[in-house]
């Protein structure tokens, strides 16, 4: 009854520390239940890694075994691979050590064995299938109610078989303070169970794995919530009170427009996308609710409705340069000088007289001057350069300051009479551009001239 209570007492030493520290990571907790093997053969007389203290390490018989529950141990996982367990074991002895100077095992009379040990482990492959490790520690053993402490060293292997249930085999070295107490091995099979991950939630993910592990959520979006049902996770979705569609980061869109309701200015009424899902009855690109004329097509800057084209030369008022008269989409809705009307300003221009070796106009080129002004304001936006030429009688020097004067002249007589300055310019060419010899005349004649061309 002794012993018994000894083992009763470790096992609730063992089960108390289980419960003295918070559990704070995925099954921190492991507890293995298994049967264990004591052997003293050789014992290397006390001598710790003397030549014979692994001789017959695997020869099992010499162990002594007790076939039940014999061993339990809790472990606490403390953090980057490091765990401190403490286990509780029980044996009955038979063979212990060896007859000095023989090989032979020493036989005794089926004593007693506990033991109460405490150890740190490192596990090399944490988390993997197969996860040995390596274990230092100490602890108290008993052999016919006689106790010493012991150092030990421990190399074990975990094999689990899922995340919380495994196998583990491990061999501990105990080294013996006391001469009394021999050293000695004890090999441990057992079943492990890992437990204790914490779910503050509620969801049934652990909080080492869940991404929201304050609120419940689904394990397909690893803890975290999806409160609409739409199959998008709150944390991604943009309307997560309102169940919507993927393409819209689940926002509904009512009227299946193709733009979501958060987004769309009419959302009962199918749209477009141009126009925030709002229609447009007459595809002017002017929404219907902001559109004058909804049926007939216009500008967006005259509400929707049709720019009027006063003089109906194809160019609407607001882009015409000459509103009320006709002109050419080319010319912003002026019209523009033709070859043939560029003839006839040439042809009048012709006939403007000055008096001799001046560039004063004569009186009798008041008429056709008045029709050249009438052919340009038959054009508003046009420009012209007036040119003066001379024929080649006197010095080119000369010459030249008579075109300029006689050019500048007609340019002022114009714009005294409603030809905008903005749009005359005035140049002399001298003798230089003849159009007729200038050995007759009649040559001559011609060769002193005005024109007036439209400017390039």
């Amino acid at each position: 009854m002794k012993n018994l209570s000894r083992l009763l007492f470790a096992m609730l030493l063992v089960l108390g520390y289980s419960n003295v520290n918070a559990q704070d990571e995925n099954n921190p907790w492991q507890i293995t239940i298994g049967t264990n093997a004591v052997d003293a053969y050789p014992s290397g007389d006390g001598i710790p890694f003397s030549e014979t203290i692994f001789s017959k390490f695997v020869d099992t018989d010499n162990y002594n075994i007790l076939p039940s529950l014999s061993t339990i141990s809790v472990s606490k996982y403390l953090g980057d691979k490091f765990s401190f367990g403490v286990a509780g074991s029980i044996n009955r002895i038979s063979k212990w050590g060896e007859v000095p100077g023989s090989s032979e095992a020493i036989t005794v009379d089926d004593l007693s064995y506990y033991g109460l040990d405490g150890t740190i482990k490192y596990n090399f492959l944490n988390g993997t299938t197969i996860d040995p490790y390596l274990g230092l520690g100490g602890g108290y053993t008993w052999i016919d109610e006689v106790g010493a402490g012991t150092v030990n060293g421990t190399l074990g292997l975990n094999v689990w078989f899922n995340e919380n249930i495994g196998l583990t085999v491990q061999s501990a070295y105990k080294h013996a303070f006391e001469d009394y107490l021999q050293t000695h091995f004890q090999h441990t099979v057992g079943i492990s169970i890992k437990f204790g991950g914490v779910d503050t939630d509620g969801d049934g993910i652990y909080d080492k794995d869940d991404a929201c592990p304050d609120v419940a959520g689904l394990e397909a979006f690893n803890g975290c919530p999806d409160s609409d049902g739409d199959g998008i996770e709150d944390s991604k979705d943009s309307c997560p009170n309102e169940a919507g569609l993927t393409e819209f980061n689940g926002c509904p869109d009512s009227d299946g427009d193709g733009v979501a309701d958060k987004d769309d200015n009419c959302p009962t009424v199918a749209g477009l996308k141009a126009l925030a899902g709002c229609p447009d009855a007459d595809g002017d690109g002017v929404a219907d609710g902001d559109d004058k004329c909804v049926n007939t097509a216009g500008p967006a800057a005259n509400k929707g409705c049709p720019w009027p084209d006063t003089d109906g030369d194809g160019v609407l008022d607001k882009d015409d340069n000459c509103v009320d008269i006709k002109g050419t989409v080319a010319n912003n809705g002026c019209p523009e000088v033709t070859e043939e009307v560029q003839k006839q300003l040439n042809a009048y221009a012709k006939t403007i007289l000055f008096d001799t070796g001046k560039s004063t106009i004569k009186k009798q080129s008041a008429a056709v001057l008045s029709d050249i002004i009438k052919i340009l304001k038959e054009y508003p936006t046009s420009k012209f350069t007036v040119e003066g030429h001379t024929d080649s009688v006197g010095s080119e020097t000369l010459n030249q300051r008579l075109s300029d004067s006689r050019a500048n002249s007609v340019k002022e007589y114009l714009i005294e009479n409603g030809i905008d300055a903005f749009r005359l310019s005035a140049l002399g060419y001298g003798e230089s551009r003849p159009i007729d010899t200038n050995k007759t005349r009649a040559g001559r004649a011609n060769n002193r001239r005005v024109e007036i061309n439209l400017a390039k």
